[in-house]
């Protein structure tokens, strides 16, 4: 028996079934990114307040440790108290990052000397550290700058005093008694046993020593990334 050959028009597929594929695979593609964009969101949050969170207790620590550097200092409180009223002035800039440092070279200040080969191990040949850095210790800063992980941030400080039954912020570059409006002239005339202030922290745009020495304007940063509100301790 002969058998007749296909029909060619029943060759590929109709406009209508082409219309049904496209809509099945719209639904599957509206169904996917439902599911694994706020996955991606959660994670990139994550990745966000972890970062901050470093970034807030790495200061919170610098502000009260006395390294060699700080010899015009008696005491923690003493530093933590000049590096908030002049943290805002763009000479004297607070600096926050990361960079490769070696652990069989430790500076005087207690903190490594930067590894810059090209290979490593971490953990072994290197450690990542994190940093505050004045900007008027720049000699240290540019060695740093050559090992860098990341980005640099740099902090506006701010006291906050009471007003009103709650905390305000304060006048910038000035420590006031908290309770009052009695201008402190020193951290020994500060009546209290805490300082809280507002911690600003803003991407520094350019990561180059050029630019953080020469160009870097503190008046010009206008949007923090994130703010957190921290206290020192005498």
């Amino acid at each position: 028996m002969k058998r007749n050959p296909s029909n060619p028009r029943r060759q590929g597929f109709t406009l209508m079934e082409t219309v049904i594929a496209i809509g099945v695979l719209a639904v599957l593609l509206t169904a996917f990114l439902a599911v694994f964009t706020p996955a991606a969101q959660g994670i990139r949050k994550a990745i966000s307040a972890q970062e901050a969170d470093r970034l807030a207790f790495t200061l919170e620590r610098e502000l009260v440790t006395l390294r060699d550097s700080d010899s015009d200092f008696a005491t923690g409180f003493d530093k933590a108290y000049e590096w908030i009223a002049s943290s805002n002035n763009s000479a004297e800039a607070l600096l926050i990052y990361q960079y490769r440092g070696n652990p069989s070279q430790i500076r005087s200040d207690g903190t490594m000397e930067p590894y810059t080969d090209i290979d490593g191990v971490a953990g072994s040949d290197f450690v990542v550290q994190p940093v505050v850095r004045r900007k008027n210790a720049g000699a240290v800063v540019e060695e740093d700058l050559k090992a860098l992980e990341g980005r640099v941030y740099t902090v506006k400080l701010t006291q906050l005093v009471f007003k009103n039954g709650q905390l305000e912020r304060g006048t910038e570059g000035k420590i006031d008694d908290p309770v009052g409006d009695t201008t402190v002239s020193g951290p020994d005339d500060y009546p209290e046993a805490y300082i809280a202030f507002a911690a600003e922290f803003y991407l520094v745009p350019n990561a180059s020593y050029a630019y953080i020495q020469n160009r870097l304007n503190l008046d010009e940063l206008k949007n923090p990334i994130f703010t957190r509100n921290l206290a020192v301790r005498r």
